[in-house]
């Protein structure tokens, strides 16, 4: 149970940091998001175990990837390579215009199906 609770003031903690980083209040993120500001406090503090579904919503309201909410400060995740050539082709395809992106997405689904 412990464990559980060190999780929930974890995640708690990076949202906060993000929504400060962002310069939201409580208030404003909680608008943004559709939820009372007293809510996105609990969830902050660790009080409440938040649903997948709502912490997709604030990752929205906080224009971040869902995923950020699980990168803690103090730890070094490790990346594969092959989630490292994924981000670089993503951000080839970020780069370029619409039509060199159809023409990639036609050239990868030749090649993978």
């Amino acid at each position: 149970m412990n464990e559980d609770r060190e999780v929930l003031k974890l995640v708690g903690a990076r949202i906060r940091a993000l929504r400060k980083e962002r310069g939201y209040s409580q208030e404003s993120l909680g608008e943004k998001g559709g939820f009372h500001f007293s809510y996105i406090g609990q969830i902050e503090r660790g009080e409440k175990n938040v649903s997948l579904v709502n912490l997709a919503k604030i990752a929205e309201s906080l224009d971040v990837n869902l995923i950020q909410f699980f990168a803690y400060i103090e730890e070094e995740f490790e990346v594969t390579e092959d989630e490292k050539q994924i981000k670089e082709i993503v951000q080839l395809l970020r780069d370029s215009s619409p039509d060199n992106i159809r023409v990639a997405k036609n050239v990868i689904k030749g090649i993978l199906m």
